[in-house]
């Protein structure tokens, strides 16, 4: 028998592969990976032996451990399973896992994004969904399909705003997969703006693809925003879900807020954060100078800061993302510039949050592993889910269909 690799995980569809089928070894699940990872795992063995060793835990953890060194290891036991698309960093993931949920699948195209899924996982998402050679890794007799789909566009032109005219956006590529997989339930989240978008047309396509192609019930959506499930931060998504009719399941009720009382203070860095992060005193000038233009327009753009007794405004990607959620913090000991910057560092103690602080701000635990720089992990937890109103409400789900086990 020849001896096993030692090469490092690629993030690309053979570490895809590869991962996929060892975090699902021993299962049902494991079968639409099988046939493509075990040549790349094995050379010239046959299909039983190499079965034989990747089965046993300590031959998979030989073969790749930084597969096996994560902080949020798969459930043994789990309750139910589910797939993750859209992934991100794993937000619905560390969500459900929570629960007692087993992800099967994991779908992501940004590879600084599945780096740092990797880090925390051990498991690197498949690319592109809209592939056929994605969709067809994905395993059969899951409970739950979760996805953070973007928003986009449909062609409504004299149409009946159904599934046809989904054809060409991601949201197509969601609904096939639960025409095809027929999941007992689905989660999916977008951005607030989904209700009025297109002048609510998108919304209504939506949910007519999901209830009458589909034949799913689909309760009519939730905002719910994250501040009032433990997490300083105002962001507001739209929640859908949906149970598979054969369930009888006919009611559905969005959680209750479970905590309202945190605050920035409660996720501030514990220690003096570095120089970095602290504006210089050209930066802070321009922001308030643009601040004051705007004000004599008479409309409210611009910076603003957030008291250590505040909660802080939506964490984004781009324009004044980080700007709208400036700190004031006076523990910084050395002014010396670390960075290229205009100016001096500022004495009033104006900074950015970090990335650890942004991550608090979406509920990622502090075990959650960083490998990215700073930009990338502030366009990652920018573009996450907010994890304790994704867990409050997913727990609503899964109560819905123990319930209804078939």
């Amino acid at each position: 028998m020849e001896t096993p690799h030692t090469n490092k995980i690629t993030l690309d569809e053979k570490g895809a592969v590869i991962s996929h089928y060892l975090q699902n070894r021993n299962t049902k699940f494991a079968r639409p990976f099988q046939k493509d990872a075990l040549p790349h795992l094995y050379d010239n063995s046959s299909q039983s032996e190499a079965d034989g060793l990747v089965a046993e835990p300590i031959m998979g953890y030989g073969l790749f451990p930084e597969l096996y060194d994560i902080p949020f290891k798969a459930v043994n036991k789990p309750k139910f399973t589910f797939i993750d698309l859209f992934a991100g960093i794993g937000g619905f993931r560390i969500a459900l896992q929570n629960l007692g949920g087993k992800c099967i699948f994991s779908s992501e195209w940004d590879q600084q994004a599945q780096r740092t899924y990797l880090a925390n996982f051990g498991e690197v998402p498949f690319g592109d969904i809209t592939k056929e050679t994605t969709k067809q890794y994905i395993p059969d007799g899951f409970d739950i399909l979760c996805a953070g789909f973007p928003c986009q566009a449909f062609s409504l032109a004299g149409k009946r705003l159904g599934f046809e005219e989904t054809r060409g956006t991601l949201f197509f590529d969601v609904a096939e997969i639960i025409r095809r997989k027929r999941p007992k339930a689905f989660f999916l989240e977008n951005v607030k703006g989904l209700q009025i978008h297109d002048k609510g047309r998108t919304l209504q396509t939506i949910l007519n693809t999901l209830r009458e192609d589909l034949d799913y019930y689909v309760p009519d959506p939730e905002i719910v925003n994250a501040m009032n499930f433990g997490v300083p931060q105002h962001r507001e998504r739209i929640y859908i879900v949906g149970f598979r009719k054969d369930l009888g399941i006919t009611d559905f009720k969005y959680p209750s807020p479970t905590d309202k009382t945190k605050r920035f203070i409660d996720i501030r860095e514990d220690k003096e954060v570095p120089a970095k992060y602290y504006l210089s005193t050209q930066y802070q000038n321009t922001l308030i100078e643009h601040k004051k233009r705007h004000e004599n327009r008479g409309n409210g753009f611009g910076y603003e800061i957030i008291p250590d007794d505040g909660v802080a405004n939506a964490i984004v990607v781009g324009g004044m993302g980080r700007e709208r959620n400036i700190v004031i913090d006076n523990r910084l000991s050395d002014f010396t510039p670390t960075t290229n910057i205009k100016g001096e560092i500022n004495r009033d103690g104006w900074r950015r949050m970090t990335p650890r602080e942004w991550a608090r701000l979406q509920g990622f635990p502090d075990s959650f592993i960083i490998p990215v720089a700073d930009a990338s992990a502030y366009k990652q937890f920018g573009n996450s889910v907010a994890v304790p109103a994704i867990q409050a409400t997913a727990e609503q789900i899964i109560k819905r269909i123990c319930s209804k086990r078939k």
